[in-house]
């Protein structure tokens, strides 16, 4: 299993972000693109999956702006974002979503002296620091939500995403909500116009550059920040309370996830109410086609989302993603049986 962290350097060597590949091309493997944010889990997965079946996957962790594209230009079987596709585009494309896992956005830093968990900060404050209105470590509005420590005099070094990102979409919303600036001057999307910083290919790409920079700030999945040791903020949520990025927060979170009754399980989890709940939390869909050109291929993904969802669990809880409910998981697979067919038959033969 390949580090899911690479420097730059490797990464930029390869021309493509991370790409699962766990055995060599074979037609039973499955292919997909997309999500970084799910990349760490869809690792794991992966392996132990290869070795209870013999199927393969080649996931290319590309960001959710690329997997859309590869699914729709069906050089992949699925795609993965984390920014669900609207209803029009669903239908334009012939796609069907579903959530697959849901987990936490924190804030990276790099900041001498300073220790995971350590530094806390809020909506508004991180706003102004992507605006380009906050430039040092010191700055009374960092001081003022960190009172005991001590904070240096370092300059800021922002590092965004260079591609077009679902994460990026889930951060920028957050930024939305809580900062009218943000929503006048930049807004949320998959891409935006960043008014500062360096960009950075992938989480990957964010926070090797966070890593490498004195002073440097990124935002990764949690499983980044915590398989590499890099330092984390605490984050004030909607109840104004100071809470960490953890399972139980990310959980908290997910349970204002209403996707029995959201079309196309379209819900976003950004800034939700609760003592507990971490703010920037995010799920991942799948994308793939109701009418698929390999029928064979689908069946074969769609046996390893199910997989997944029953025998992958404790996976997921060991990389702090929460995973989607059984309620829902049935919801999920009744829609297989009637949206993801091939010659008036479903291509999921399970139960």
């Amino acid at each position: 299993m390949r580090h899911f962290i690479r420097s730059a350097a490797v990464a930029i060597a390869m021309a493509a972000a991370s790409t699962i590949t766990l055995s060599a091309a074979m037609a039973a493997d499955l292919s997909g693109a997309g999500s970084t944010f799910i990349y760490p889990v869809f690792a794991k997965w992966a392996d132990t999956y290869k070795k209870d079946t013999g199927v393969g996957l080649n996931y290319q962790s590309i960001g959710s702006g690329g997997g859309i594209k590869q699914v729709i230009a069906k050089t992949v079987t699925f795609g993965a974002t984390d920014k669900p596709m609207s209803d029009a585009d669903l239908e334009k494309n012939g796609l069907v979503q579903f959530p697959m896992v849901m987990g936490g956005i924190v804030p990276i830093v790099n900041l001498s002296g300073v220790k995971p968990g350590e530094l806390v900060l809020d909506g508004k404050t991180l706003a102004q620091i992507y605006l380009g209105a906050i430039t040092t470590w010191d700055d009374a509005a960092i001081k003022a939500l960190n009172p005991t420590l001590t904070l240096p005099s370092t300059a800021i070094a922002v590092v965004h995403r260079s591609d077009g990102s679902g994460t990026t979409f889930n951060f920028t919303d957050y930024l939305v909500k809580l900062s009218p600036d943000w929503k006048d001057k930049v807004g949320s999307d998959t891409a935006v116009e960043w008014p500062t910083g360096v960009g950075a290919k992938g989480s990957e790409g964010v926070a090797n550059t966070v890593k490498q920079t004195d002073g440097g700030i990124g935002y990764v999945e949690y499983a980044y920040a915590k398989q590499n040791n890099l330092s984390y903020s605490k984050m004030v949520n909607a109840a104004g309370k100071v809470v960490e990025p953890s399972l139980e927060s990310f959980g908290a979170a997910a349970s204002n996830a209403d996707f029995k009754t959201a079309k196309n399980f379209n819900v976003i989890i950004t800034n939700e109410p609760g003592d507990t709940t971490w703010p920037i939390a995010a799920s991942t869909w799948v994308l793939i086609h109701k009418v698929p050109d390999d029928a064979a291929a689908t069946g074969e993904a769609l046996k390893f989302f199910a997989w997944a969802y029953k025998d992958g669990k404790e996976t997921a809880k060991a990389l702090d993603y929460v995973s989607i409910p059984d309620s829902v998981v049935d919801l999920i697979k009744a829609s297989w049986k009637t949206d993801i067919q091939a010659d008036g038959k479903p291509v999921y033969a399970g139960e």
